[in-house]
């Protein structure tokens, strides 16, 4: 694991005052990009984890059939949930791993062989231990959603934008009909403009509009800087990862900037401002600990940008911050953000 820094206690540096925040609310954004370093490790466990994101989302499909098995073209018709190589078969992908899926054969309507897809008994059992799982930790599930929905406008979401992070937040892959329905008190189905039908939190809670940032302060940071609102980003380093003088010079007084809470109104921060890039971070920071593995792709970080009331060339904080958020590029694209932060 790469050493962590935490710049609040760097010493030198660091600026505190209600005089230098109303001097550094006004600062423009400074023209630097640090270096990128791919994270050799990490890149590996995000692909080996895609194939067991599918398998997962195929044992959920077969396990919600009241006869546990499912011909592949259906299973096909899942294809876009699997986010599987465009040149790789959904059969070709599930006989690769028979310790889960069993395979056998149906007769169409013309009498043609079809294969047909069960779990083993080991898989069965497994589904069972998740299931037992998700009720043990059904608040801490509620919670997750409920903070994802207080973090936008609105406090709601397209259904589909929730779909796409259900995955990392740890949510049942049939959540609209296993925990929404039993919750009438905190969420509302609602249509939005667009046609797309949401998600709405329906009350707003106090006690959970604090982020991992402001949680962990208390114990992570001067009293001095948390008395100001100066919280500093725990950050880490790829090994390779240098900095110049005038780079840490930057990165320290940045990290002193006074820091937003990603579940307050920022509409009052100018975006051209190192102090609004500061909370953009913060909002990532908040999100990425909202999931289980501190980590998603970036298509779901964009998904977000309006709900999240982000500006439209948000993304570039990932260039000017490689040491917080860190991004997987494959062909130049950026498909992966990963939790960089200490806590």
């Amino acid at each position: 694991m790469v050493p962590y820094i935490l710049f609040s206690k760097v010493g030198v540096g660091f600026i505190r005052g209600t005089q230098v925040f109303n001097y550094q609310h006004k600062r423009t954004l400074v023209n630097i990009r640090l270096k990128w370093v791919k994270d050799r490790a990490l890149d590996a466990v995000v692909t080996a984890e895609r194939d067991l994101k599918a398998a997962c989302v195929l044992v959920s499909i077969i396990s919600s059939l009241s006869d546990g098995c499912l011909p592949i073209y259906h299973l096909s018709c899942h294809r876009g949930q699997l986010d599987l190589p465009y040149d790789l078969k959904v059969s070709t992908f599930i006989r690769r791993y028979p310790s889960v899926f069993l395979e056998s054969h149906v007769l169409d309507s013309g009498g043609t062989r079809v294969p047909c897809f069960s779990l083993t008994p080991e898989a069965i059992k497994l589904r069972q231990e998740e299931s037992n799982v998700v009720q043990q930790n059904k608040i801490d599930i509620l919670n997750r959603l409920r903070k994802l929905l207080m973090l936008t406008r609105g406090w709601k979401l397209p259904l589909q934008t929730i779909d796409q992070l259900k995955w990392d937040l740890g949510l049942p892959y049939d959540y609209q009909h296993s925990v929404i329905p039993h919750h009438p008190d905190l969420f509302s189905f609602i249509s939005l403009p667009d046609d797309r039908v949401g998600l709405k939190l329906l009350s707003w809670d106090d006690d959970l509009a604090v982020s991992q940032l402001q949680k962990n302060s208390a114990i992570q940071q001067e009293e001095e800087d948390v008395r100001s609102g100066c919280l500093a980003f725990p950050i880490g380093f790829t090994r390779g990862f240098g900095l110049k003088r005038k780079c840490m010079e930057w990165l320290k007084e940045w990290q002193s900037l006074p820091y937003n809470s990603p579940y307050c109104d920022a509409s009052h921060l100018d975006p051209r401002t190192d102090e609004s890039e500061k909370r953009i971070v913060g909002v990532f920071h908040e999100l990425l600990h909202l999931t289980m593995q501190k980590k998603t792709e970036r298509k779901n970080v964009s998904n977000l940008r309006k709900p999240l009331a982000l500006p439209q060339k948000f993304t570039k904080v990932f260039e000017r911050h490689p040491e917080t958020p860190y991004c997987r590029t494959e062909r130049k694209i950026c498909d992966t953000v990963e939790e960089r932060f200490a806590g």
